[in-house]
């Protein structure tokens, strides 16, 4: 059984398309990146996905359940992170978690059993007594993971998790992430507009304009936007280029102060392009295609250009 599944899901306001037509599957047990920059239509299909926001079109299931039909037991089996930290900065992370836990029916000791468990997950154990106003961004971010996990969700929706945490706090937040998957088989559904954090993932869907634009791993998505790109710094760039034309039959080209050659291995071919050019090499860089590239081959633009209504 699929953790998630939609076909045909869609969204659409009385002024605006959120979400068109939208087809995923997401098998159990992965972590499944929905990459795309604001304004694409990520948080509203996680608001559909959990029921918060009722689709105008299609259908999807979450856990194996129905999503209109069977809305509650969706709630039931699914854990949810927004962008907005809710966790009271009065009370202690000990104190959140139980409040949550209860509120999902278990007895007050389970509760607290349970705050332990995930506080220690979550590598917050220490300050499981501390006033949440006393946590750091990071440390707060980590809590709201932590809320979601209190029932025990077969799938945790996490939207835009890291947005505004320095590298280290969203690096923090991803070994946690990868160590509650493999300790618990979790699936973990998240939105990101973070290029790297995408790479995290076992598979992604780009999305823009309310539509999957490409969808399958990071490697496979990039292996099929082009080559790679060999760069060269050279004594005489203008006599590098020559060489390479003449005596490799490549298209090479200078730009920005350097000689750029496109190859399906860029490697194996350096050998060949210090052979070919007689001038002295300064320097050698081979840069793989990004997931940039991949946004960029699909709809023209780079990703950290906002689009449309962002819903």
């Amino acid at each position: 059984m699929n953790a998630v599944r939609t076909r045909g899901l869609g969204k659409a306001y009385r002024d605006a398309t959120a979400v068109r037509g939208l087809d995923l599957t997401v098998p159990r047990g992965t972590t499944f990146g929905f990459l795309g920059p604001n304004g694409a239509g990520k948080s509203t299909t996680i608001g559909m996905l959990c029921t918060l926001i009722r689709p105008t079109a299609g259908e999807a299931s979450v856990a194996g359940q129905d999503i209109n039909r069977a809305p509650h037991e969706v709630r039931r089996r699914i854990g949810l992170v927004t962008q907005e930290s809710t966790v009271d900065q009065d009370l202690s992370a000990i104190e959140n978690l139980s409040f949550h836990a209860e509120l999902y029916g278990a007895s007050r000791r389970d509760a607290r059993r349970r705050a332990g468990a995930v506080l220690e997950i979550m590598h917050l154990a220490e300050r499981g007594r501390s006033p949440v106003r006393t946590y750091s961004g990071g440390m707060r971010r980590r809590l709201d993971i932590a809320r979601g996990l209190m029932h025990e969700p077969e799938v945790l929706f996490l939207d835009e998790p890291t947005a505004g945490l320095d590298p280290h706090s969203r690096a923090n937040i991803w070994t946690r992430l990868h160590e509650l998957r493999q300790r618990q088989g979790i699936t973990i559904f998240l939105t990101t507009h973070y290029l790297e954090e995408a790479e995290n993932c076992g598979r992604i869907a780009v999305i823009d304009r309310g539509s999957v634009v490409a969808e399958g791993s990071p490697a496979d998505l990039k292996s099929t936007v082009g080559d790679d790109l060999v760069c060269l710094r050279t004594a005489d760039d203008a006599a590098a280029v020559h060489a390479v034309r003449t005596q490799l039959g490549l298209a090479a080209a200078l730009v920005n102060h350097e000689v750029r050659v496109r190859a399906t291995d860029g490697a194996a071919l350096i050998p060949a392009l210090i052979q070919a050019v007689t001038v002295p090499v300064t320097s050698v860089t081979v840069v793989k295609p990004s997931l940039d590239d991949v946004f960029l081959h699909h709809t023209g633009r780079t990703i950290g250009e906002p689009v449309g209504d962002p819903r």
